[in-house]
């Protein structure tokens, strides 16, 4: 899949918030979350996010043309 769009990278600190939304959507709660916050600083995580402006291409069997941006 190929997507078009404008991409943002967030590093340390400031990723810290998105990361802990991005777990939540993937895997929900965690159990402590200051202790993931202080993972994610000491692994100097890195974001990428990407607002979409159109995505492609549709393959055979994929999403229906119509569903196309």
């Amino acid at each position: 899949m190929q997507v078009d769009g404008t991409a943002e990278v967030l590093d340390m600190p400031d990723a810290v918030e998105s990361l802990v939304d991005y777990f939540r959507c993937i895997s929900g709660e965690h159990s402590d979350w200051d202790e993931y916050r202080d993972a994610m600083r000491a692994q100097n995580k890195s974001l990428i996010r990407i607002s979409i402006d159109s995505w492609g291409p549709i393959a055979t069997g994929g999403f229906p043309p119509e569903l196309q941006r």
